[in-house]
């Protein structure tokens, strides 16, 4: 039997982002998936587009939060997949397979991980910054000049992962990631492109703040 993945994205007033996000999910060949959506009381269409695609979404929860990892929380707890990927509006996943050839050999690993791709919003792309490490390589220690792993390319099991620290305005992603891998009894570098993540926001600027 497959694992679920649920897929938690956090979004602000990024109607024509999130499409992209949704189309992406929507098109993954591998269907156990559960799509949540953060919504922090959008303005501008949002929950329109979301409505116009339903059947994409599971879980939908649009109110005041107290910032993206409050918001980023909540699609935590509403999480019932045995793995927790979170995509932020304007993120894509990197292809329709991609969910297929990450899972196929996933078995009892706790975390799996991929590498990245920066698209800007004309659809231009160039890689992560930095090289991501074998799994030979990784550690907590690793994280602690900053992130070696993007973090929208980083699926741990849902039972391993804390909440956010909603107290780090900036750095409650690599708090995250540490504490996660801390919990970790196995780890598997995917070794193959997860995610392309929307540059030139907040989310990327600021280590995932996300949309708000």
């Amino acid at each position: 039997m497959n694992d679920t993945v649920s897929i938690v994205t956090v979004t602000l007033n990024a109607r024509e982002r999130l499409r992209r996000t949704l189309e992406s999910v929507a098109n993954q060949t591998y269907t156990p998936i559960e799509h949540i959506v953060i919504d922090g009381c959008s303005t501008d269409g949002t929950l329109d587009l979301i409505k116009e695609q339903y059947g994409a979404v599971d879980q939908l929860i649009s109110e005041n939060d107290a910032g993206p990892y409050d918001a980023m929380n909540k699609g935590l707890d509403l999480a019932k997949g045995e793995y927790v990927w979170f995509l932020n509006a304007g993120d894509t996943i990197a292809s329709n397979n991609t969910l297929d050839d990450v899972m196929k050999d996933a078995g009892n690993v706790d975390i799996i991980y991929g590498n990245a791709e920066r698209v800007d919003k004309n659809g231009f792309s160039r890689p992560w910054h930095k090289r991501t490490p074998k799994t030979c390589d990784i550690s907590a220690k690793r994280f602690a000049s900053g992130m070696v792993i993007c973090h929208q390319a980083f699926l741990v099991r849902r039972t391993l992962a804390p909440p956010y620290n909603v107290r780090w305005s900036v750095s409650a992603d690599i708090d995250w990631v540490i504490r996660c891998l801390n919990r970790t009894t196995s780890v598997r570098n995917a070794d193959s492109m997860v995610c392309k993540f929307l540059d030139g926001g907040i989310s990327s600027t600021h280590r995932l703040r996300g949309l708000h």
